[in-house]
Formats: C-alpha cells, sequence, structure tokens
C-alpha cells in the first residue's frame, strides 16, 4: 500500500538537530545541577536513537555520560488489540532507576498516549526521584494532560499531517520534515 503522506516542509536540517540536542543538554545539567543520579532512557526506536546523541552531548559537556536505558512501550500501548499481533523489541536497563531522575526521550510529543505507556513501563522497573520529558520534536494535539521538560522544537501542526524525524544512524540522513495527505 502506498504512503499516503508526502513531504510538506523540512522544519529542522542536520544543524537545527544539534543545536537542539545541545541546548537541551544544557537544560538537564542546569534543572538536575550536574548528572548526579540522572539517568536517560530512550523510547524505542528514534528515542533511542537521540538519548544516545543527547548522552554524546553531556558526556563531551560534562566529561560524564549518564547510564542509558532503551524501553519498549509495546504492550504497554492503550491501542494495542487494534494493531494487530505486536512486534516486542527488547528492553534494557542496565542501571537500577529506583531514585534516579529519569530522562524519558522520544523523537515527537503528539497525543501523549506514548509517554504514558513508557512511564507505565518504566515504573515496573522500580521508582524513580522523578521522571523529565525530553522530546525533539512537540506537534500538539494532546489527548492526555502531558507536557516535556525539554523540547528541541514546537512545530504546528493539523491533526491530518505527521512529523517525520530522520536520524543518520537509522535513516541515512538527518532532518525533520512535516509531512501532509498526499494526492490521491
Amino acid at each position: 500500500m502506498p504512503n499516503p503522506y508526502v513531504d510538506k516542509q523540512v522544519v529542522m536540517d542536520r544543524r537545527a538537530i544539534v543545536r537542539a540536542l545541545r541546548r537541551i543538554a544544557q537544560e538537564v545539567i542546569e534543572r538536575n545541577s550536574g548528572l548526579e543520579g540522572v539517568a536517560l532512557v530512550g523510547i524505542r526506536t528514534r528515542g533511542v536513537d537521540i538519548a544516545k546523541r543527547l548522552r554524546d552531548v553531556l558526556e563531551k559537556d560534562e566529561g560524564t555520560a549518564p547510564p542509558l536505558g532503551e524501553l519498549d512501550i509495546t504492550l504497554y500501548r492503550d491501542d494495542a488489540p487494534s494493531r494487530g499481533l505486536p512486534e516486542v523489541r527488547p528492553t534494557t536497563m542496565p542501571f537500577d532507576v529506583e531514585g534516579k531522575a529519569i530522562v524519558l526521550v522520544d523523537d515527537v510529543l503528539y497525543t501523549g498516549r506514548t509517554v504514558r505507556a513508557a512511564i507505565d513501563a518504566l515504573m515496573d522497573f522500580g521508582r524513580p526521584r522523578s521522571i523529565q520529558l525530553a522530546v525533539l520534536v512537540d506537534r500538539g494535539h494532546r489527548e492526555l494532560p502531558i507536557a516535556a521538560d525539554y523540547v528541541g522544537r514546537v512545530v504546528q501542526t493539523r491533526a491530518d499531517e505527521s512529523v517525520r524525524v530522520r536520524i543518520d544512524a537509522r535513516d541515512g540522513e538527518e532532518r525533520v520534515v512535516l509531512r501532509a495527505p498526499g494526492e490521491r
């Protein structure tokens, strides 16, 4: 089945993504008075890629890298029954979340349902001191009362548009694109 969406506008290029990650890193450091007790947890799939990049920036700036976890939320989604047989990927949490300030990282914040599922999944690993949310793009249209603590860029969208994040390590290109329904 052909993709019904076409690229409408590049909203972030490689340089804008790098600047956004640097800014988010500085805000994480400032809010937490350093990185002591801070851990990053990326939401699969591109949230993990962004969390790795954020960890690299933090390590460069602070000389130490916070621990990094990778969270699969497939079984925690509230729309799982309607999506058919789910593909569950591994969750990796190589540190104890108990008492940590967890920075949950995702590529795009939309309805808030992915973040809600991620919080549920994360709580199965223990009780963190706090959970903070970092996203590369906030596109609005929230269905749940969830807000990001750190945002790379706010992009105004219509409900029928989508935001596509492309990361070098996964996609071979680096940009954020606003997509709209194409001609049918």
